[in-house]
């Protein structure tokens, strides 16, 4: 191979290659290897079920540092290829941790509809893809909906969380049209006071569907919640 091809192949190399999300150094993956050495440090020791108010949690990691950069860069700078690795952590971490054969429905937490066209896709819809797509669980987008438009929850203090999710949810068309036939798993990628998953979790019980709990990526008891 002469050496203009060899120059010209390691040109093209580059250029296909992406950014990290991070750092932006140019990456053949989703994240340069140093940054995902961050990120994995972000994982809890072991990930496992945790009983919250009302509410069982399963989380990856801990929202801050890499993870939560990550997660930033994720919603808010338009890179909605970064669900394939994160959601893939997810569903590894799970499946690690679950010893049942149970099947459950997972059902992402909706965005408002206009809220999700401005931002061009609901990433706990992209996440719960990639989970469902490691774990084949049956993934059901449309078994809850976001009824009403909120005010962003960080704006608000722990009280005002609540009042301002109620009826925030509605049941989907799908679930309008069939209740699945065992327990659902909510998901969604950060989880805060636990707020939107309790107001969805609601709507889902008030119409006699099981929740098992919530499947987050990130979970931090006192940060505001971003999702």
């Amino acid at each position: 191979m002469s050496g203009f091809v060899k120059r010209f192949n390691g040109l093209l190399d580059l250029v296909l290659q992406a950014q990290c999300p991070l750092c932006h150094r140019t990456t053949a993956a989703a994240f340069c290897q140093a940054c995902q050495r961050q990120l994995q440090q972000c994982q809890l020791p072991n990930p496992a079920w945790s009983q919250e108010e009302q509410l069982p949690v399963f989380a990856w990691g801990r929202y801050s540092g890499a993870l939560r950069r990550t997660i930033a860069a994720f919603k808010y700078e338009n890179k909605p290829h970064l669900a394939r690795p994160l959601g893939e952590w997810l569903a590894l971490a799970w499946l690690g941790a679950t010893k049942q054969a149970t099947t459950f429905t997972v059902v992402p937490i909706p965005m408002h509809p206009t809220k999700q066209q401005q931002r061009g896709f609901n990433q706990a819809d992209l996440l719960a893809e990639q989970f469902c797509e490691q774990t084949r669980l049956p993934l059901q987008k449309q078994g809850l909906s976001r009824s009403r438009e909120t005010t962003a929850q960080f704006q608000l203090s722990a009280g005002d969380r609540e009042q301002n999710l109620a009826d925030a949810f509605s049941l989907g068309k799908a679930f309008r049209k069939r209740h699945p036939t065992g327990s659902v798993l909510l998901l969604d990628d950060i989880y805060t006071t636990g707020a939107t998953a309790r107001s969805a979790a609601q709507t889902l019980r008030r119409h006699g569907i099981r929740v098992q709990g919530l499947i987050v990526l990130a979970r931090a008891a006192l940060e505001k919640d971003e999702g």
